[in-house]
């Protein structure tokens, strides 16, 4: 659930690729596929918890092995080390590495359709709309802060209106009242505002003009090539994982307790919560992992605001047209 990682570390760390989480496969198929999460484990992959637990790879003849993610885990590098068959990015990061340093990266699919990252404020000081952050202070990590000021710029607001100053993923400065905003996973951090008992308000940059996806599927052109077959095994499964889990967001976190989130620290309710608010950010009418033309095209022009010259090619939809 990561906002963005710096990959300025990406090189540097693919040699420590080797040093990641532990795995869990599931047995009994033919094709051994790793997967590698981009965090751990809660409701913003339940989907893929689903499709194990119900057999769906398996009936696709692949033997899914899911890896875990977490604050040290690089995405990108896993699939470049070979560690992983596929994995889940935010597309700047990953289209401003085949850019800038000629990553063989493909981006076949899209988990998020809108960004799920916003600005979140508490009900009793609301920030509704970006210009309701001129003359307020607005905490954004600082490998953010790219993508708040190209928001501002489309709302015609200049960044130099808005006290922006570091986050740490902690809402804690903005429960106390030391900072009006923070830019955070909206379908989350609401829910541990309100268990400190504030109630938030929040908006999605994505809302305003900087329409990019997050959770895009990537694998590395060597893989599409020599792994077709299985990448569209891998989506075919996943979206029949990530239809059952949406019928009804309340019903699978409760099951996972003891299993796919024992020992994460958060609650049932919590993910609950997570679950229920990611539902509209996911669906699509073409289908979980779709990306229309005009969704690509959006993505393209936002991340160009932000100097990530991303094109067409980056983007390939030929995979999800067979499943």
């Amino acid at each position: 659930m990561n906002i963005a990682l710096d990959r300025r570390r990406f090189l540097g760390l693919m040699g420590a690729a080797a040093a990641l989480p532990a795995m869990s496969r599931f047995a009994s198929a033919d094709t051994p596929f790793n997967f590698q999460a981009s965090w751990i484990n809660d409701a913003e992959f339940s989907g893929y918890f689903i499709a194990v637990d119900k057999g769906f790879y398996r009936e696709e003849g692949l033997d899914l092995n899911y890896i875990s993610g977490g604050p040290d885990v690089i995405p990108e590098s896993t699939i470049i080390a070979g560690k992983a068959d596929l994995t889940l990015t935010t597309p700047d990061t990953t289209i401003k590495a085949i850019v800038e340093q000629g990553a063989p990266f493909k981006i076949i699919g899209a988990q998020y359709q809108k960004n799920p990252i916003g600005i979140i404020s508490l009900a009793k000081n609301p920030i509704r709309e970006p210009k309701d952050l001129i003359g307020k202070t607005l905490a954004v990590p600082p490998v953010n802060v790219i993508s708040v000021e190209a928001m501002l710029k489309i709302s015609g607001i200049e960044p130099s209106q808005v006290n922006i100053v570091p986050y740490a993923y902690d809402p804690t400065p903005l429960i106390k009242g030391e900072i009006d905003a923070s830019l955070d996973f909206t379908t989350n951090v609401p829910f541990t505002i309100k268990q400190a008992g504030e109630e938030a308000v929040s908006f999605l940059l994505y809302d305003f003009g900087f329409t990019i996806f997050n959770d895009t599927v990537v694998v590395t052109e060597e893989t599409l090539k020599t792994k077709r077959k299985d990448l569209v095994a891998f989506l075919r499964a996943s979206r029949k994982g990530w239809d059952e889990n949406l019928k009804d967001p309340a019903a699978y976190p409760p099951k996972f307790a003891d299993s796919w989130f024992k020992g994460t620290g958060r609650s049932i309710e919590n993910e609950v919560y997570f679950n229920t608010a990611q539902k509209p950010l996911i669906e699509t009418p073409n289908g979980v992992f779709s990306m229309s033309e005009e969704a690509i095209e959006n993505t393209i022009k936002a991340l160009g605001t932000i100097g990530i010259a991303a094109k067409r090619d980056h983007f390939d939809t030929t995979l999800l047209e067979e499943i």
